[in-house]
């Protein structure tokens, strides 16, 4: 019993009684802050909605990119259960530290239209220039022969990270890759503080994280193997594999190389909505 300055005596089990009468309960931290709102949020959210329609009617591809968590590789505990004989849990490290194998960084690609996923798994750094690869070598394999006839791509992107739209690097990669494959390369982000709205976060790499709970990502093939196995009752199909390429950090960028950027910003938002154009002409394949 303890005494309060008024002289009552109450006891923690009487104060949480009361505090049940009153309508309060234990409750954990819920995650639904999400920084300052951009008051044109919802506007470009629709922007987006509007781009991406008008994109897949005219049958042109559509992709989600994003970086998910980087994982490290070896003997180490991994969220979530598998079954497994009884009395007999996978044995992991006890410490996570970053051992030989190294890293694995995915990033991915999600193509809305078709409802299949393209995940590279680096070994180095998140870059824009490990980015753009990626998205680089989704077209060259799959990209494209399902969209031979098409003249444009668009990507959405969340307004941060190895794809954030401040990025020059980002803005230099893509528009190499618009003069290497002959496309008008569009992209438009998401406003900031709205990763989780990202396509690619709900229709991928959740569907990637369930496939491989309880499993120890021993290996870069074990990585490869568990992200290339996920499919589900929808259809999502996915590809995985291994980039062992090096991405040097800290590329700068001048103001120079930027102004002669191949690059037209949108009216609404050109910070968030732009497009790089190829200044080559593509040769036609034999």
């Amino acid at each position: 019993m303890q005494q309060c300055r008024q002289g009552h005596q109450a006891s923690p089990t009487l104060v949480q009684r009361l505090l049940h009468e009153a309508g309060y309960s234990l409750q954990g931290n819920a995650k639904t802050v999400e920084g300052n709102q951009h008051p044109d949020r919802d506007a470009q959210f629709r922007h987006i909605h509007d781009t991406v329609t008008g994109y897949t009617s005219a049958g042109d591809p559509v992709v989600s990119v994003d970086c998910k968590k980087k994982e490290l590789v070896g003997q180490y505990k991994n969220g979530g259960k598998q079954w497994r004989p009884a009395g007999d849990p996978e044995q992991v490290k006890v410490h996570d530290f970053l051992g030989e194998q190294g890293k694995a960084i995915p990033y991915g690609v999600y193509d809305l239209g078709a409802n299949t996923g393209w995940v590279s798994v680096g070994v180095d750094h998140e870059t824009a220039a490990f980015a753009v690869n990626t998205l680089r070598s989704w077209w060259n394999t799959v990209g494209a022969t399902a969209y031979p006839h098409t003249t444009r791509l668009l990507i959405t992107a969340d307004s941060g990270g190895a794809n954030g739209n401040r990025r020059r690097t980002w803005k230099t990669e893509l528009a190499a890759l618009a003069d290497e494959t002959g496309l008008e390369i569009s992209v438009c982000h998401l406003p900031p503080g709205t990763s989780k709205w990202n396509k690619i976060e709900h229709r991928l790499f959740s569907q990637i994280t369930r496939n491989w709970r309880g499993r120890p990502p021993t290996s870069h093939e074990t990585i490869i193997n568990l992200i290339g196995a996920t499919t589900t009752t929808t259809g999502l199909s996915v590809t995985a594999h291994l980039d062992t390429d090096t991405y040097p950090t800290g590329v700068k960028i001048s103001d120079q190389q930027m102004k002669e950027l191949p690059i037209t910003r949108n009216d609404w938002h050109g910070e968030w909505n732009y497009s790089l154009h190829p200044t080559h002409d593509t040769p036609e394949p034999d």
